[in-house]
């Protein structure tokens, strides 16, 4: 699906929050909601301007395939990049939030499996950033690089 000649991506948009923890071993999460408990301790946005049915058509089929995925985590000047991995039993569904998951469960929320990072993983100084309200975005790319 990807070439040298196509970069399949799409870019969300979220908030931070002053609950979020970020503390959970093997998701992460974003979610359209504008509140957060500090029990959602894999969520690390709120405000989110996509959910997994609000993903790019070309992107979701290259989920739905199986596909290797970069993802990149963007807050403030600071970056993180990780892999993880799509699946033909993904359906994309869910119309409010994205998870990415280091096991290889499925539900209508989970955009990717297999991931290399959790919610734990990502570097302290960004959710430090998200703890204080900091926009934050994520891209999901075919390949490494994208933007």
């Amino acid at each position: 699906m990807a070439t040298r000649d196509k970069v399949i991506y799409d870019i969300i948009r979220f908030r931070g929050h002053y609950n979020i923890r970020a503390t959970h071993p093997t998701t992460l999460e974003i979610t359209k909601d504008s509140w957060l408990t500090p029990k959602g301790d894999c969520i690390i946005g709120i405000l989110s301007d996509k959910a997994c049915s609000d993903i790019n058509e070309d992107l979701r089929a290259f989920i739905k395939s199986g596909g290797e995925l970069v993802i990149t985590l963007l807050v403030g000047s600071k970056s993180f990049q990780f892999k993880a991995f799509g699946d033909r039993r993904l359906t994309l569904q869910d119309k409010r939030s994205i998870v990415i998951r280091k096991t290889s469960f499925i539900s209508p929320r989970t955009l990717a499996i297999r991931s290399e990072a959790s919610a734990r993983d990502i570097p302290r100084e960004m959710i430090k950033l998200l703890k204080k309200g900091a926009e934050g975005t994520l891209i999901v790319s075919s390949v490494k690089g994208v933007l």
